[in-house]
């Protein structure tokens, strides 16, 4: 099985939008709400780690 890098989240701010993104290359969509931002970070650690045969435990945490 090969070794896959842990998920690691953050966000970023470009005018009055905030939006998530993950070292993968994932990038939720623009949100006016900082927390809906985070939420979908969650959301996609979440559904990383439901993956079957991702090889790691810990997807990683969101970081701001």
């Amino acid at each position: 099985m090969p070794h896959r890098a842990p998920h690691a989240t953050s966000t970023t701010e470009s005018g009055s939008f905030c939006s998530a993104r993950c070292t993968c290359g994932w990038r939720g969509p623009a949100r006016r709400a900082r927390s809906q931002a985070r939420t979908d970070a969650e959301r996609h650690l979440a559904d990383v780690a439901a993956e079957p045969g991702t090889g790691s435990t810990d997807p990683g945490h969101p970081v701001e």
